[in-house]
């Protein structure tokens, strides 16, 4: 099968779990083409998997210290650049577009009547699942933003609905008992500033942090250790670490929770996702959700238990059989599979 693989660029997120469903289909013998928009080429990191690929501007969210900045966003929309890209963008001989959030090759396939599918955490909210309220701006984009006909949603739990389990890198199932430092915490807050990430977590010197985000380079100043984007490096302190504080994403707290990690989140203000799945951590017991920087929930957070691993299933693996079979409307067969493959 011929596949047009569209990716959004903006978080990691949506790379990382991108990446492992491109490369089950391309071990599945599949011929996959990628696009991947949303950030500039020279800011992408270890894609090459994706070969061959075309990176395109596609749409963006902007945001500022932590919260939806909406006029920033509508000031940086192309519209006559996005319409080119969807009208000139080459769909010869492709039988199925995949997207994972990713607005070109979504808006392509509407217009060029091509079967679509669409692959991410954004998938599952037709489903009866949690969700903020919000306003309908919010509701509306989550729901349109790259819209497909058929919809391979994941989330943390499955709520009784059909929706697959966190995509975990392969990585991660071969570390799910490696030996953790109970000091050591992991901190992802991309869209918070660097200085207010430090001010946040220094108090805190009986634990060691391993701060990502707005990083620019390496660097140690007592138990603080910042540290640039490395994917190697990134999944090390995850496996190493006792407990992750970040934004209320989608991948990295489901790989967390996979692990076993304790979890505090911290969504992005205005944006409805991020909101939803903090509203979920919390419902399902599974972690806890602050909306600032508090060092009095951080404190809190301390004294939590940890969780037990979650382990979820190869979840590409069934994903990739559904694609192969064809039969796209049959999606409860396997996503109940890939739920009860759980170890």
């Amino acid at each position: 099968m011929k596949i047009l693989f569209g990716v959004q660029g903006t978080g990691n997120g949506h790379i990382s779990r991108s990446r492992e469903l491109v490369r089950k289909l391309k071990e599945d013998g599949h011929e996959v083409q990628s696009v991947i928009s949303g950030r500039r080429e020279d800011e992408l990191r270890e894609i090459d998997i994706f070969k061959p690929y075309s990176v395109l501007k596609g749409l963006t969210l902007a945001t500022y210290r932590g919260r939806m900045n909406y006029i920033e966003t509508m000031f940086q929309l192309d519209m006559v650049r996005l319409t080119a890209d969807v009208l000139t963008l080459d769909t010869t001989g492709v039988d199925l577009i995949i997207t994972d959030f990713e607005p070109v090759t979504s808006m392509s396939a509407r217009i060029k009547g091509i079967p679509s599918l669409g692959f991410g955490h954004q998938y599952a909210f037709p489903y009866d699942i949690p969700i903020a309220r919000g306003n309908l701006f919010e509701r509306y984009t989550l729901l349109n933003f790259a819209p497909a006909r058929y919809n391979a949603g994941l989330h943390w739990h499955h709520f009784n609905q059909p929706i697959f389990p966190p995509v975990i890198p392969e990585t991660l199932y071969r570390a799910a008992r490696q030996v953790e430092d109970p000091q050591k915490i992991l901190v992802y807050l991309p869209f918070e500033e660097v200085e207010d990430v430090e001010a946040f977590v220094r108090p805190f010197d009986a634990y060691n942090f391993s701060i990502y985000g707005k990083v620019k380079e390496d660097r140690d100043d007592s138990h603080l250790h910042f540290r640039s984007y490395s994917r190697e490096g990134f999944l090390r302190d995850l496996m190493e670490c006792s407990g992750v504080v970040c934004n209320a994403g989608f991948e990295l707290p489901g790989e967390a929770l996979h692990l076993g990690k304790k979890l505090l989140l911290r969504p992005l203000d205005g944006q409805i996702e991020q909101e939803s799945n903090a509203l979920a951590m919390v419902e399902l017991g599974y972690g806890m959700a602050m909306h600032s920087l508090d060092p009095d929930v951080l404190t809190h957070w301390f004294d939590m238990p940890g969780n037990q691993p979650l382990n979820y299933s190869r979840t590409v693996d069934y994903i990739a059989e559904w694609i192969a079979t064809g039969r796209w409307n049959d999606l409860r067969t396997f996503t109940d599979a890939a739920w009860q493959d759980n170890k």
